[in-house]
Parts: C-alpha cells; sequence; structure tokens
C-alpha cells in the first residue's frame, strides 16, 4: 500500500510504525474471508483491509478522527484472526491499537459513551470495585428491560453472584509439592478474581502438584490490556507498569504464568508497549519474555502422575482468538486435554471469535449477540459433557448461551486438568459427574 506521510511526519516514532505496517499491506483481501465483523455485516469497512484504508487516512491527514472512523473501529474485535490468515504479515494489531488511541485522543464520543467507558475503565481492572458492581448488576437484573442496551449486556454478563476473595489473592509465596522445578509468578488477574475464583486456585494447585514454587507478587495486578484495547493509554500503562515492577521486585523467575489468554497477549507485548520508555523498557521487555500461557508450561513440566480415574467426558475446546491468534498457541491445551483422559472434540469455524473480545460485549452488544450464537452453535454441534475454554472473558460470553439451550457447564482448561492430576472436581461440574 502506497503512503504519502511527510518527512516532518515520519519523525514520530508511532507514525513511523504505521507507514512501515501500512506499506506491507497488499491489498489482497485474504483477512475478509476469516473476519467476524466482515462474515457478520458484509460492510467492506468493517473488514481489516477497509479499516486499514480508513486508519491511513486518517493519520496521514493528522485531523481529529471522525465518527465513521470511530464507529468503524470500534466495531473490531482485534481476535486477530486476520494476522493468522495475512500472508504479507501486516501487524494488524499495533496498527489497529494504535488508531486507537488517536480516536480517544482526538474525537469527542457522545457523553453516553464518553461516560460507560470511563465507568468500564473505572471499574474492571480493580477486583473489589468489580464485586461491588456485580452485586448491583444482580439487584438490577429484574429491571434489566427498562435499561439503555449497553447497559443490559453488561447486566446480562453478572454471575448468579460475585466470586468470594481467594485465601491465595493475597501475596504469598505458595511452595512446590516435592521436589522444586521451577519458580513462577502468577497473574492472578483482575476481573477473574471478581468473577470466577476457581481458576486461580486450580492453577495453584496443578503447578505446585507439578513441582512450581508459585509467587503471588505484592503489587502486581491489572495487565492493562482492558483499557489498553479502548485506546486509554496512560491508565493502561500505569497500571502495567505496577505490574512489571511488581514482577521485577519478585526475584529470579522462570515464568511468569498467565491463565487468561487475553491477559498473556498484552503482556507478551509489553516490549513493544514500553519500547519509548527508558525506564521500564528493559524490565518490560524481559517480563514479556517470561511470560507464558499456564498451558506451555504445564507442557513443558508434564502432567506426571493422573489422579483416580475419571470418566472420559467429552470435551468442546474453545479456543480463544487470544491464544490462536495472539500467541499463536493452538495445540498445547488439547493435547493436555487428551493426555489427561478427555475426549476433545473441536467444533466448527474454531477460529471465529466468540463475540468477548475484553469489553466488545458490553460497547458492541448486537454484533457481540450474533457472533455469540454462532459460537454457541457450534460447539454444542460437537454434543460435549463440557465447554473447556482457556480465557474468562470466553467462558462467560458463551456460559450465557448455553445456559439459556442446553445448560453444558463450560470450565477452565486447567481446571479439567488440575481435576485429572488429583484436584477437586470443577465447580461447575458438580451435579453432572
Amino acid at each position: 500500500m502506497q503512503t504519502s506521510f511527510t518527512e516532518t511526519q515520519l519523525k514520530n516514532p508511532a507514525l513511523a510504525e504505521a507507514n512501515g505496517i501500512l506499506r506491507s499491506c497488499v491489498h489482497c483481501g485474504f483477512c475478509t474471508a476469516t473476519c467476524p465483523t466482515y462474515l457478520a455485516l458484509g460492510d467492506e469497512l468493517d473488514s481489516p483491509r477497509g479499516r486499514i484504508y480508513l486508519i491511513k487516512d486518517m493519520l496521514e491527514k493528522g485531523k481529529p478522527a471522525t465518527a465513521e472512523v470511530a464507529t468503524h473501529i470500534d466495531r473490531c474485535l482485534s481476535c486477530l484472526s486476520c494476522m493468522t490468515t495475512c500472508p504479507s504479515g501486516v501487524n494488524y494489531m499495533h496498527l489497529v491499537d494504535q488508531a486507537r488511541a488517536y480516536i480517544e485522543q482526538t474525537y469527542e464520543r457522545p457523553w453516553t459513551q464518553r461516560v460507560l467507558r470511563s465507568l468500564l475503565a473505572a471499574v474492571l481492572p480493580y477486583p473489589q470495585r468489580l464485586r461491588w458492581a456485580l452485586m448491583g448488576a444482580i439487584l438490577a437484573k429484574p429491571f434489566a428491560w427498562m435499561l439503555p442496551k449497553q447497559v443490559r449486556a453488561m447486566i446480562a454478563l453478572a454471575p448468579k453472584h460475585p466470586a468470594a476473595p481467594s485465601p491465595w489473592d493475597s501475596p504469598q509465596i505458595i511452595p512446590a509439592v516435592g521436589r522444586q522445578r521451577l519458580r513462577v509468578a502468577l497473574l492472578t488477574g483482575c476481573v477473574q478474581r471478581a468473577v470466577n475464583s476457581d481458576i486461580n486456585e486450580a492453577a495453584i494447585r496443578l503447578l505446585t502438584r507439578l513441582g512450581a514454587e508459585v509467587v503471588i507478587a505484592e503489587g502486581a495486578g491489572c495487565c492493562g490490556g482492558l483499557t489498553h484495547h479502548m485506546g486509554k493509554e496512560a491508565q493502561a500503562k500505569a497500571t502495567a507498569a505496577a505490574t512489571i515492577r511488581a514482577w521485577t521486585a519478585a526475584g529470579k523467575l522462570d515464568a511468569v504464568v498467565i491463565n487468561t489468554s487475553g491477559c498473556g497477549t498484552t503482556v507478551k507485548d509489553y516490549a513493544h508497549m514500553f519500547a519509548g520508555d527508558p525506564a521500564l523498557r528493559d524490565d518490560a521487555a524481559r517480563i514479556a519474555t517470561l511470560a507464558k500461557d499456564i498451558s506451555e508450561v504445564i507442557a513443558q513440566l508434564g502432567l506426571g502422575s493422573r489422579g483416580a480415574a475419571l470418566p472420559r467426558l467429552r470435551v468442546a475446546y474453545h479456543a480463544a482468538c487470544s491464544l490462536q491468534h495472539g500467541q499463536k498457541i493452538t495445540d498445547a491445551p488439547q493435547t493436555l486435554l487428551r493426555a489427561a483422559g478427555f475426549v476433545v472434540v473441536e467444533p466448527k469455524d474454531a477460529h471465529l471469535c466468540c463475540g468477548s473480545a475484553g469489553v466488545y460485549n458490553i460497547l458492541q452488544p448486537e454484533i457481540a449477540a450474533t457472533l455469540k450464537g454462532w459460537k454457541v452453535t457450534n460447539l454444542e454441534n460437537t454434543q460435549p459433557d463440557v465447554i473447556a475454554a482457556g480465557n474468562i472473558g470466553c467462558m462467560v460470553q458463551i456460559g450465557t448461551g448455553t445456559s439459556k439451550s442446553t445448560g453444558t457447564p463450560i470450565v477452565h482448561t486447567v481446571e479439567l486438568l488440575d481435576w485429572a492430576t488429583g484436584g477437586p472436581l470443577p465447580p461447575a461440574l458438580r451435579g453432572r459427574v
């Protein structure tokens, strides 16, 4: 793609990077075949290729973003399926992230949108605030029909009750069982702690059982991913920086383990996020190198001996976009589940997003509902006993669909692996197995 940035513009490192990404696009259109929003809406401007044209025009002119540009960029899920498909290696992730930050700085959204986005940014990265918000959402469910659609979408995602704080949320070191083989830090996250604390507890049991000492570092909180994808760069970098400092102060680590794949994609990109920050650049790059999805670490350690004989459950594996497209991890979770004794099936169109995408299912509820419908149908067509996923956002999104149809339970992959190696039955399976 030809670009026409001026020499003065190209002195700006961000615009120089955007220029390189734009010029790598050859307009082939392969991305349109796998883009969920293009498949759902049929609008070229809601495809990666169309958005690239909009971003190019916006950045070259250097003028404030328009409502049209904001609309089409907002509709992007950042599922990164286009990057898996692209034969030219276009780094769409960094380009659309830059566009979101530019829109946030230059475009004044309607006041209702500004309030909603500010509320999400002020609540979601903070587990205790989120617990209070979830309690309010639960109380508001009977009255949801009279509220704005985006508020209704937010209320619909609320669980029956918030997760109580886990004793393993607080800073501590949990020793390995038997011989220590690794020393790892675990990102306990923000939304996950308030919505489903069983996941972190299963992860800690499994890691320590397999010989890893687990560090819950003091000061480690939100990875910055949620606000980063809303274009709120200052807040994203502030929370990410605090977490980087916390892990840096934790001493020698063999890995930083992440069991929410959306967070993992963000943490693995810290070197890029902090490339222009001399104070944090080196530490951020080191943490990015250490960052591993929990499936990668468990594959490294090996599952070891299995626990009591388990029923051969049929597990439909949902590949989160942030795992398969963002981190390029496609085989490890399914390989581990099979090794643990489960029958693993993969649904049709597994490359397509479920519509969760951080806060997308709140900000774009209609499109998210369409994608959820496709995903739930494809998963349930495999006739599973349980659905497994590696990302809390996907679990909540899909769970609100299956609960209204077959009621198929959904659990984190690590919960099944913990159970298979001697841990307790996942709570979602109680009364079913």
